[in-house]
């Protein structure tokens, strides 16, 4: 791209042809640049003198920051971001923030600069977790925390989990993700274990959340819907498949949000197990959908 557009101020045999994207003023240049992305604007920070300077330019990626990015570097050792440009913030911020001991993590998505968040297993109170009858914890890289939690079998499943966050303004949509069966690697090849896997079928877990506004959302899901399944190989069985709790919405990171949330099936007529529990996510809506259809990486 930038061999072409070079080409646009000079002739047929090298010589100039007259004023060329050289000639810009980094001024303007910076001014095009507020309303292309992070990766646009570094791609065409190739270009040329003018380009590179419009693209460290703070007054550029201080439009790209959340309105409240202090409260992310606040999580942040200060020697790590003292006499950082503004570029520089925003790739120390477009990396996981873990907080709460590890237990979470947020960060920026790399193209809009909107904030997200994720809260591992081990950042939740989940019943019965300390009895290894009934739960393990599980090392895998198949999760961003490298933890999980694998339930063998019990008969009161509830995972409850609150965080409180200076989100910024946005519409966010909460997910669980959740892995039916154990998995492992066998021979450089992954497989998964059903042996504990059972009573995700006869009655739906709840999901639900709120927020400290009155915000409410809730929905139910069979975890292993069997019926409905065998026809497409019975795939919710040894995938990662997030779940929809539902949607809230933030108007200021000012009262800060607080977010409660859970996945029960609390009916002791049988008992369940063979389930993986990983994290929960707090996305941008709009931005999940637009990954979810392959439209952002």
């Amino acid at each position: 791209m930038g061999a072409s557009l070079s080409n646009l101020t000079e002739g047929s045999n090298g010589t100039a042809m007259g004023p060329g994207l050289g000639d810009i003023p980094e001024s303007c240049v910076a001014c095009v640049f507020t309303y292309l992305t992070p990766p646009e604007i570094c791609n065409l920070a190739r270009l040329n003198r003018a380009f590179r300077g419009a693209a460290s330019s703070d007054s550029v990626w201080e439009m790209k920051l959340p309105s409240n990015y202090q409260d992310l570097l606040d999580l942040v050792p200060p020697e790590r971001y003292q006499n950082l440009s503004r570029k520089d913030i925003f790739a120390l911020l477009s990396r996981p923030v873990p907080f709460d001991d590890g237990n979470k993590e947020v960060w920026l998505d790399r193209v809009t600069g909107r904030v997200c968040m994720a809260i591992s297993a081990k950042g939740m109170a989940i019943t019965g977790i300390d009895d290894r009858r009934y739960w393990n914890w599980v090392s895998t890289e198949e999760s961003r925390f490298h933890t999980v939690a694998y339930l063998q079998q019990i008969w009161w499943f509830e995972v409850d989990g609150v965080v409180k966050f200076p989100l910024p303004a946005d519409i966010y949509t909460l997910s669980f993700r959740l892995h039916l069966g154990r998995f492992s690697k066998r021979l450089g090849r992954r497989v998964s274990s059903f042996e504990h896997t059972h009573g995700w079928d006869i009655k739906p877990v709840t999901f639900e959340l709120s927020t400290s506004d009155g915000q409410l959302a809730s929905c139910e899901h069979y975890l292993d819907d069997t019926e409905q399944d065998c026809d497409n190989g019975n795939h919710k069985r040894g995938c990662w498949i997030d779940y929809k709790v539902g949607e809230f919405i933030v108007n200021d990171s000012e009262p800060v949000t607080e977010v409660r949330f859970s996945v029960k099936q609390i009916d002791c007529t049988h008992s369940k197990g063979g389930l993986c529990v990983d994290s929960v996510f707090i996305i941008p809506t709009d931005l999940k959908e637009r990954k979810r259809k392959g439209m952002l990486k």
